[in-house]
């Protein structure tokens, strides 16, 4: 098993493309329509590599769909929770697997203010807005921009928001590239720009079972890593307090590998009480950086697999599927409950807008908004 000295040194995301170029194998994407949505035509993409990880991908809310690699004895699975149809992501959202836009997590009362101007969003978490309000970009049909095979299979989304969408100031033009390679770095770049002074914080929602979606035991048994000496305390409506809270050795310290399920109900930590567990946000120690460095790292020791989350941005949320509550039937049939997945969403902190001592979520015409982020799927034996 590697350090956490090693993962340090894990290769960007753009070293990696550059190795892989030179590869003599070669990923491939194919396409096919899975039905209609909002009144438009659906398609599912699907980036396969030469070694066994494949990525589908849903043009209704750019979703991650599917995500499928080996196991340390070669059995396939798909490591990700969701549905298999089309109608699963319609008729039951739950934000798997989803671009989650305009801002990813929690708004304090739905309110904000930039230049003076005072904006409210949807309500659609109790008294906070929650994922870009109830009408994200989770629930729009992307338009498919570019679709090709090669040492990088590629997929290229886009979506324009209107100026007023769901409460937000400006018009906003918005890219999702998805992008797979010989090493199983299955890339996500979210690109927007505006034409007025706005707030934006996109990710990917995907919950994750190393062990294979479905796995009767669930992903409290995984092993976690996330290099941050610090993580952002909440109030009991999960809207961080502004303090940068040190981990120090407690249910919050994951600077070296542990078991999820050794404090996700530690009822001592009220902080754990507030969450239901886990579903709070951690301050990478490396902070934003200009290409993806490592997030999370996160192993099923049963299977082999691991998983490692590289981002550009600042904070990673650790959400373990607290709100399954069984009322879901996901893929094959399998009901989702507590426990059964883990997401890792790279992302600015929550509520940003409204602490200004946070990571600013501000973009203005003329300065793009860019985040890179990396889930990297291999084995260990």
């Amino acid at each position: 098993m590697r350090n956490v000295a090693t993962m340090k040194t894990t290769l960007s995301y753009g070293v990696a493309l550059a190795l892989t170029s030179v590869s003599a194998l070669a990923a491939e994407a194919s396409r096919a329509p899975v039905g209609n949505a909002n009144g438009a035509a659906v398609e599912a993409i699907t980036l396969t590599n030469g070694a066994g990880v494949s990525a589908t991908i849903l043009t209704y809310g750019a979703t991650l769909q599917s995500l499928s690699g080996p196991d340390k004895d070669g059995k396939q699975a798909d490591v990700l929770l969701g549905y298999d149809d089309l109608a699963g992501y319609v008729d039951h959202p739950n934000y798997f697997g989803v671009t989650v836009g305009r801002y990813a997590n929690r708004i304090a009362g739905g309110a904000f203010s930039l230049d003076g101007k005072a904006y409210q969003l949807p309500l659609n978490d109790k008294t906070n807005s929650l994922h870009g309000g109830g009408k994200g970009f989770d629930k729009q049909v992307w338009k498919v921009a570019s679709v090709r095979s090669g040492p990088v299979a590629t997929l290229v989304l886009t979506l324009t928001s209107a100026d007023g969408d769901s409460g937000y100031p400006g018009k906003l033009d918005t890219t999702v590239t998805y992008t797979l390679d010989e090493a199983g770095n299955l890339g996500i770049a979210f690109d927007a720009k505006t034409d007025k002074p706005t707030i934006v914080n996109m990710t990917n929602h995907a919950i994750f079972n190393l062990a294979g979606e479905g796995s009767p035991d669930g992903a409290l048994g995984h092993m976690l890593t996330i290099p941050a000496k610090a993580y952002t305390p909440v109030d009991a409506a999960l809207i961080p307090t502004g303090e940068l809270k040190p981990v120090d050795g407690g249910v919050f310290d994951f600077r070296t590998p542990r078991r999820v399920a050794d404090g996700i109900r530690d009822g001592r930590d009220l902080q754990i009480v507030a969450g239901r567990g886990y579903d709070h946000n951690w301050a990478l120690d490396k902070g934003v950086t200009k290409t993806p460095q490592l997030a999370a790292r996160l192993k099923d020791p049963v299977s082999g697999r691991v998983l490692e989350v590289l981002t550009t941005e600042p904070g990673v949320q650790f959400y373990a599927g607290n709100f399954l509550d069984g009322t879901l039937v996901g893929k094959s049939g399998h009901l989702y409950r507590m426990g059964d997945g883990i997401a890792l969403e790279p992302q600015k902190f929550p509520d940003a807008p409204n602490k200004p001592d946070f990571v600013s979520a501000r973009v203005d015409p003329g300065k793009p908004y860019h985040h890179a982020m990396v889930y990297r799927l291999s084995v260990e034996r």
